[in-house]
C-alpha cells in the first residue's frame, strides 16, 4: 500500500502538512500556537477564537471573501498535542498540531487530513491546490517560528 502524500487524493481525502524548528521552549510555542485570537499574528490571513470549552472559529480571507472553518478540539495534551476535527461547510476533516522539544528548542509539526469541498471536482483539483495550501501552511510556520523566537523564553533569540 502506498503511503498518502501532499496532492494526494486516497479514499476521498487529502493531506497536508508541514514543520518548523523554533528555537523557544515546548511549552511557549505551544501556548502561542493555542492563544486563539493570536492566529492572526502567524496564521495566513485567519483569525481565530474560541466559541465553547472545545469549540473555535476560524475565518480565513479578507471579509466578505473567505471562508468560516468550525473546529472541535478532541485531544489536548499541554505542552505537546492538539487534535481538531473540521466541522465546517467548506473544510471538514482532522487536524494535528504537535510540538516536542528539539535540542534547546521545539519542532512543530502541522498536518491535515481533509475531505476536499465540491465533492470529485475538489478532488480532481487538489493535485493542483496542493502545492499552494502547502506553501502557505509553511509560510504560516515560519511567522510562528519568528514570533515564538521574539518571546521572553526564547532559546536562540532573533530580536
Amino acid at each position: 500500500m502506498k503511503a498518502a502524500t501532499e496532492g494526494d487524493v486516497m479514499n476521498g481525502r487529502v493531506y497536508v502538512g508541514a514543520a518548523v524548528e523554533v528555537a523557544a521552549p515546548q511549552e511557549e510555542v505551544f501556548a502561542l500556537i493555542t492563544d486563539w485570537p493570536r492566529h492572526r499574528e502567524w496564521m495566513f490571513m485567519t483569525t481565530a477564537r474560541q466559541v465553547g470549552p472545545s469549540a473555535l472559529e476560524a475565518y480565513t480571507g479578507v471579509r466578505p471573501f473567505g471562508f468560516l472553518d468550525t473546529m472541535t478540539i478532541t485531544r489536548w495534551e499541554p505542552p505537546r498535542l492538539v487534535l481538531v476535527d473540521h466541522t465546517g461547510a467548506l473544510v471538514r476533516g482532522r487536524g494535528a498540531i504537535r510540538v516536542t522539544p528539539a535540542g534547546a528548542g521545539s519542532r512543530v509539526v502541522w498536518a491535515e487530513e481533509l475531505a476536499p469541498p465540491f465533492g470529485v471536482l475538489g478532488r480532481a483539483l487538489w493535485p493542483l491546490v496542493a502545492p499552494v495550501v502547502s506553501a502557505l501552511a509553511r509560510h504560516s510556520l515560519r511567522r510562528l517560528a519568528r514570533l515564538a523566537q521574539s518571546g521572553p523564553g526564547c532559546v536562540r533569540c532573533t530580536r
